[in-house]
């Protein structure tokens, strides 16, 4: 009938899948790592600056914007009253959410603790990236890991900028102590990079723009269809889940579905998605082979009653 050889599969009990992933892998398109687009439409890298008060978001964004006279232009914001920047260094535009926001003064009469966080969800709206800043003298807070939380869940890149660092005398076990507070309170940021700086004399802030720029190609990275299935079959078969019922656990395949940040979808014969740690696990191995520090990786397991 001119419509090629047929595959025969049960959608119902998994029978054939890995069958039809074969007869329709070589139609697929392929993303190559490297044609991850670096930037937004518009041409900017969209960062948003959290953190509870007092940690320094203000001086920060003084010291970027003050030191760079690269200033392009402020545009409004799509929120009441935001105001963004937009900053160019080293060729790459980065723009800087709600500015006038972050520096405006005497508006923590609503409760600071309150603020940080509504604040943080009105900026995350509208950012790939965000900067959690943190007190070196004061360390990490619980308050630092309500904040960061909302930006971790809402799928940002992020970079960890431990502030006040021209205040910390013993420098080596200032890391160390910083190192511990991540490991308590902000598990989730464990792989993002650290940039430790001072806003009040300059030092440290110039790490920041290659960071964000490596952190955001990372963001929007597109796997390629083979490489993806090879190191998920590799992890899967190094340690493979708890068994499907009485079947060997399966997987048939790997796809991509969105970007920015990733977002991978994997077919099994599993009757109900494993553990979450299982889950981590996969991601860890995507992040240390793809070079995809501070991004969240997000993995949905399908399987047969999915």
């Amino acid at each position: 009938m001119g419509i090629g050889n047929p595959v025969a599969i049960s959608a119902e009990h998994g029978v054939g899948m890995g069958d039809l992933w074969d007869a329709l892998e070589p139609h697929l398109p392929v993303f190559e790592e490297d044609e991850a687009r670096p930037e937004r439409a518009g041409g900017q890298i969209p960062v948003a600056v959290i953190g509870r008060p007092n940690v320094g978001k203000s001086s920060l964004v003084n010291r970027l914007l003050g030191d760079e006279r690269l200033l392009v232009t402020e545009v409004a914001g799509t929120t009441r009253d935001a105001v963004d920047t937009i900053l160019e260094k080293d060729g790459v535009r980065y723009q800087f959410v709600d500015t006038a926001g972050i520096r405006r003064k005497g508006r923590t009469d609503r409760g600071p603790e309150v603020l940080s966080v509504v604040m943080a969800r009105r900026y995350l709206e509208r950012a790939d990236l965000c900067l959690l800043v943190v007190d070196a003298e004061e360390g990490i807070t619980n308050q630092d890991a309500h904040v960061g939380g909302y930006a971790w869940e809402a799928g940002r890149g992020m970079i960890l900028v431990v502030n006040k660092w021209d205040l910390v005398t013993d420098r080596l076990q200032g890391r160390e102590r910083i190192e511990d507070q991540v490991g308590q309170h902000l598990k989730f940021m464990r792989h993002s990079p650290r940039i430790y700086l001072s806003a009040l004399n300059g030092k440290g802030v110039h790490r920041l723009f290659p960071a964000m720029r490596d952190l955001h190609r990372a963001f929007r990275t597109r796997i390629s269809t083979n490489d993806l299935n090879r190191l998920i079959r590799t992890a899967w078969e190094r340690r493979p889940p708890p068994m499907a019922g009485r079947k060997a656990p399966r997987i048939y395949y790997c796809s991509q579905v969105h970007y920015g940040p990733p977002h991978l979808v994997l077919f099994t014969n599993l009757l109900k998605s494993p553990h979450f740690s299982y889950v981590r696990y996969l991601e860890n191995v995507l992040r240390e082979a793809l070079g995809l520090d501070g991004v969240p990786i997000r993995v949905m397991i399908r399987g047969r009653q999915s």
